[in-house]
């Protein structure tokens, strides 16, 4: 897919309004009710979708397809990345005033990881062959462990970015209201909102080495893979606050979210096969059948348990 630099001006600059309109609005740190996010997922749900009809418009229906793979695979193993910052924030007490500060922050770097990621990881495909075998095998790997050994993640403190944060730059153990860095006897010092940024930085970086590489499993489209991502993880801060309450609901859903990993990874590598590439349709089917019966064991064994 030949992608014009109009159409890369395009989206980084709706991306950017988005991102500059959601951070005005929420300038004065306040509580985000269920109401609010309800309201604000259903927005940015509302763009991703539509700009999949753009594209089937502009394209034709079979990158529409492609990028709503895409978007739904992104849109799904997103709401992991949701179990690790509820964990985060409950670790480190953060105010539920200065939650949203943090998401909104920690999403425009996971923006820019993927954006580097994305291009790095479609270099390697087209330039070597075998790196989709290598991928693929990861996918996998990273199928099995989600599935298998999903609760064992360690304390975020204990994560080794934030522990070599703390060591090399000053940090006050407190919250200073939404301030990142404040001054202490003239000196520079950050406070512990820093520290939890880091926290959700570091964790991300890993989700994103992964939601990556199952899109580009999917296409070697730059373009449709950074789309993908970008509508996708705009939604994550209004997904938590929606989901933070209904976690504990999802208990299979990370079986679902592993298929799809193992699913994307045998994908990839097939393409180096002479399968060759599995039809969008397929791949459309099998996401959306996936996630649908992961919700529903989830919703029914709790259901269950609670009768």
């Amino acid at each position: 897919m030949s992608v014009p630099w109009w159409a890369w001006v395009l989206v980084m600059g709706a991306v950017a309004v988005m991102l500059a309109v959601d951070l005005f609005l929420h300038r004065d740190n306040h509580v985000i009710g269920f109401r609010e996010a309800a309201t604000w997922s259903a927005v940015w749900i509302g763009t991703g979708l539509l700009f999949g009809a753009v594209l089937w418009w502009w394209q034709g229906a079979d990158v529409a397809g492609t990028y709503y793979a895409g978007y739904l695979i992104e849109k799904a193993l997103s709401v992991d990345n949701v179990f690790v910052f509820a964990l985060i924030f409950s670790a480190f007490a953060v105010p539920p005033a200065l939650q949203h500060k943090v998401l909104f922050w920690g999403v425009v770097g996971a923006l820019v990881m993927r954006l580097v990621f994305i291009f790095v990881g479609a270099e390697l495909l087209e330039t070597f062959f075998w790196t989709a075998y290598v991928f693929g095998a990861f996918l996998v790997y990273t199928g099995y462990r989600m599935a298998f050994r999903h609760g064992e993640q360690s304390p975020p403190e204990r994560n080794p970015v934030v522990r070599l944060v703390r060591r090399i730059v000053p940090t006050d153990p407190a919250y200073h209201g939404d301030r990142f860095v404040i001054r202490i006897d003239g000196r520079r010092v950050a406070t512990l909102l820093f520290v939890v940024l880091i926290a959700v930085e570091a964790t991300d970086l890993i989700f994103a080495i992964d939601s990556v590489a199952a899109v580009l499993a999917i296409t070697t489209s730059t373009f449709i893979v950074w789309a993908a991502n970008a509508f996708a993880i705009l939604g994550l801060r209004s997904l938590y606050f929606c989901l933070a309450g209904l976690l504990r609901r999802f208990v299979h859903l990370h079986y679902g979210l592993a298929v799809l990993l193992a699913f994307a990874g045998v994908k990839l590598i097939l393409s180096e096969t002479p399968v060759g590439k599995l039809p969008i349709p397929l791949t459309l089917g099998v996401i959306v059948g996936t996630i649908a019966v992961s919700i529903v064991w989830s919703l029914r064994s709790t259901t269950a348990d609670r009768i």
